[in-house]
């Protein structure tokens, strides 16, 4: 009867995730008085128990999100100074211009939250040194555990809302973080306790200990040294911290569809319950007295949950773990007192103990691949029960239900799937999990140096190897986000595939399986267009789509040496939306918030042609040296959609400008049923020329200059324009306070609809016969958590 009512309470969680407000609490005691009503029938009718959990279920992950949303910022404090002292309670993690770390508050006034993820930035300055210059913030101490005094500027959770994308506020707020912010230089940041009391800062110091000692006799920080280029990986495998793994070796995993070898999963934790389990009943077994109190497997097991508990806890006690360390629970109980345990109760008990817990680990990814993963291998043993199959077929069988099962969850989640993945994992998993990762625990254990030595050079090794596996274009499919129907065909055609030998249903397996790599999102009819304003913080990104081809202007910002728009918003959104090829790329000009993520674009997908007036020394020209300038008068026409340049004029890119903005690409855009025009960072000198030159301004959507800033749209500029929608595309909080309230005063004299990504997301605009069309994500997407305005 478990697995019914821990399947209602899943669903419960589910329908409560998918809400865009929650249920008064008045509503949810009327709804917990209903769940209280099949009670009396609960011993006769299995429904009534199942009716109960679902009613319940969902009063308890709503109330969860109550209780949530009441501990989160006021949003009368943001941008305000606020004195608080508190807790570093996880490692803090090098960022492009500083570290970032959680914070727990000691007695948050009214209106702070618990619980904060805070910048502390090297760039500013902290106090004056003893000769009198300023000390950078860098150089003071911030070990886990302590205990501070900061002066900190808040604001509401915030990220970046665009189709298909990652839920940074659904992150924060699964994790009870109730604002982000940054340390203020002034007053200077004051420790308290360099140990602050208490488990959670004792677990982090642990952890940060560990790190440290990894770092340092692997060479990490220190330029003398060449350090190890894979210790990321062995501090992972040691604390769960993958935020070590450097972005290029995070992209090789992912290929080779080796990322669970990286994270603290069942399997490592189970090998170090078994290996524990085992050395402590040997030990036990040799002491008369103790084993006459105590039969030594008993001993044992409570040995290996013991050991178990430790790992999770050192490796941050994730959602996997968290699986894992239940189920082992479980099955050491039965083991204790003599009693086997259904395996999948065992699952069923450990998915209803992490959802009691954690309501909205539903949003997480991690949480559908690991209850999937060791769902799939117990279906697929219960194929072996029987059979004379051997330990190789066995392990070959586990293997193909993995890959082939998870595939479906897989592309629905990321959009892409490893074909290697099979034979990556085949030689993997004996060395990171049968040798790797033995090294490295026993390197926690023991410090002695040469133990992780020798892991680094058998992951080293290791990952020589998969690179030359992954190499192949073809090793990594990836297909459009498909849609559920599709998702539940699929995973329902790997059931049938991974069937007991002999089922006559396995002949449906690639019919069901097929609609999930072939399915294509709907494009625009001949003559029509989409034009979508992606949500990319500080910076401008637009996708056009027409029948069959696709255009991007602008790339979004670049975030630091490894990070920028194109790589981790741009790239995913066009993969979702099924793009594998642009006919055009326009880069409006070199400012990074506009073209930092071009380098990531070019890399991820094959574009035809490429149009800036960036110089010819930027980096987009050495990357691609058939870069054309951008010059009034050039058009082209794609399935009956007209693009044209109307700015700047020949010959500007080559003589050069005063400022890049001077030079920004000007695009209009005519289709059949409306018009468009893209700015980038165009001035009012430049807007002026246009009006002067009787240039064809007028259009539907214009996505404004320069963010909305107050040295463009001048009036002349947006009477001409006159547009029915005008979108400001601009990063929340951002410190230029873009749009200005001139701006925004112009635009709505002149009539337009004004939206901004900070406050819409991504808008995508759908230009047909059937209408003018305006979506937004935070509209169509919108969770309860999300940062209303």
């Amino acid at each position: 009867m478990l697995p019914p009512l821990t399947f209602a309470l899943l669903i419960a969680c589910l329908l409560a995730s998918r809400l865009p407000q929650l249920p008064a609490p008045g509503v949810l005691a009327g709804l917990g008085a209903l769940a209280l009503l099949p009670a009396a029938y609960w011993r006769r009718s299995a429904s009534a128990r199942c009716v109960s959990m679902l009613f319940g279920g969902f009063c308890l992950a709503a109330g969860w999100g109550h209780l949530q949303l009441a501990d989160r910022l006021a949003p009368a404090l943001e941008g305000q100074d606020i004195d608080l002292s508190g807790v570093v309670v996880s490692l803090p993690v090098r960022i492009e211009r500083g570290r970032r770390f959680e914070f727990a508050v000691d007695a948050p006034p009214p209106g702070v939250p618990s619980r904060l993820m805070l910048n502390w930035n090297d760039a500013r300055r902290s106090e004056q040194g003893e000769h009198g210059e300023a000390e950078p913030l860098a150089a003071t101490p911030l070990p886990a555990g302590s205990r501070w005094q900061l002066r900190v500027r808040l604001k509401r959770p915030h990220g970046n809302m665009n189709p298909h994308g990652f839920d940074y506020e659904g992150w924060l707020f699964a994790r009870g973080i109730g604002a982000t912010g940054q340390v203020r230089a002034s007053p200077p940041p004051r420790m308290l306790a360099a140990e602050a009391a208490g488990f959670e800062p004792a677990v982090q110091r642990l952890r940060a200990s560990v790190r440290s000692r990894f770092e340092h006799a692997l060479g990490v920080g220190r330029e003398e040294v060449d350090a190890a280029p894979w210790a990321g990986v062995l501090i992972a495998l040691a604390i769960g911290e993958q935020r070590a793994i450097p972005t290029a070796q995070w992209a090789l995993f992912e290929r080779a569809g080796l990322t669970h070898l990286v994270s603290i999963s069942g399997l490592h934790i189970t090998m170090v319950a078994a290996l524990a389990g085992w050395l402590f009943t040997a030990l036990w077994r040799r002491v008369p007295a103790l084993a006459l109190r105590l039969p030594a497997q008993r001993a044992g097991v409570a040995a290996a949950l013991v050991a178990a508990a430790a790992y999770c806890l050192l490796a941050g006690f994730g959602i996997p773990a968290q699986r894992t360390l239940i189920m082992l629970a479980i099955g050491a109980l039965a083991l204790w007192r003599g009693r086997f345990a259904s395996p999948v109760d065992a699952l069923a008990l450990a998915l209803c103990a992490v959802l009691l817990a954690h309501p909205l680990a539903v949003i997480d990814a991690g949480f559908w691949l690991s209850f999937g993963a060791v769902a799939l291998l117990f279906y697929a043993a219960a194929g072996d029960v029987g059979t004379a199959a051997g330990p190789v077929r066995r392990w070959l069988r586990a293997q193909a239900a993995i890959t082939v099962g998870l595939a479906p969850l897989t592309l629905a989640l990321f959009g892409r799937v490893s074909l290697i993945a099979p034979l990556a994992n085949l030689i993997a998993i004996p060395v990171v999990s049968g040798l790797v990762t033995p090294l490295v625990l026993m390197a926690v254990v023991l410090p002695f140096d040469p133990l992780l030595w020798l892991a680094h050079a058998l992951i080293a090794w290791l990952m020589t190897g998969i690179a030359w596996l992954t190499a192949p274009d073809w090793a990594l499919w990836q297909s459009a986000a498909p849609p559920v129907w599709a998702v539940a065909a699929a995973g329902l055609g790997a059931l049938c595939l991974l069937a007991p030998p002999g089922w006559t249903g396995r002949a449906l397996a690639l019919p069901l399986m097929l609609p999930v790599l072939w399915v294509q999102p709907e494009r625009p009819l001949h003559g029509d267009m989409v034009v979508t304003v992606l949500d990319v913080g500080q910076g401008l990104a637009v996708h056009v789509q027409t029948a069959g081809h696709d255009l991007l202007f602008d790339t979004g910002p670049r975030y630091g040496a490894e990070a920028d728009a194109g790589e981790r918003l741009v790239l995913p959104y066009l993969r979702a939306a099924g793009v594998r090829r642009l006919h055009t790329l326009v880069v409006s000009h070199a400012d990074s918030d506009h073209s930092g993520g071009a380098a990531s674009v070019l890399d991820g997908l094959t574009v035809d042609r490429v149009l800036s007036s960036v110089p010819s020394h930027d980096a987009l020209r050495l990357r691609r040296p058939d870069t054309a300038d951008c010059a009034a008068g050039q058009a082209w026409q794609l399935d009956g959609v007209r693009f044209a340049i109307l700015h700047p004029l020949p010959g500007a890119v080559e003589r050069g400008a005063r400022s890049s903005n001077a030079l920004s690409c000007v695009l209009r855009i005519d289709a059949a049923h409306g018009s468009a025009l893209m700015t980038g960072d165009l001035l009012a000198d430049g807007e002026a020329a246009l009006v002067a030159a009787g240039a064809p301004l007028a259009a539907d959507l214009l996505v404004t200059p320069h963010h909305g800033s107050r040295t463009s749209s001048t009036e002349p500029f947006v009477q001409a324009v006159s547009a029915r929608e005008a979108v400001h595309a601009m990063g929340y909080r951002n410190r230029f306070r873009h749009p200005h309230p001139a701006v925004v005063a112009r635009y709505e004299a002149a009539g337009s609809v004004q939206r901004r990504s900070d406050r819409h997301g991504a808008l995508r605009y759908r230009f047909a016969a059937t209408g003018f069309v305006v979506e937004s994500s935070r509209e169509r997407d919108a969770r309860y958590w999300h940062n209303g305005f």
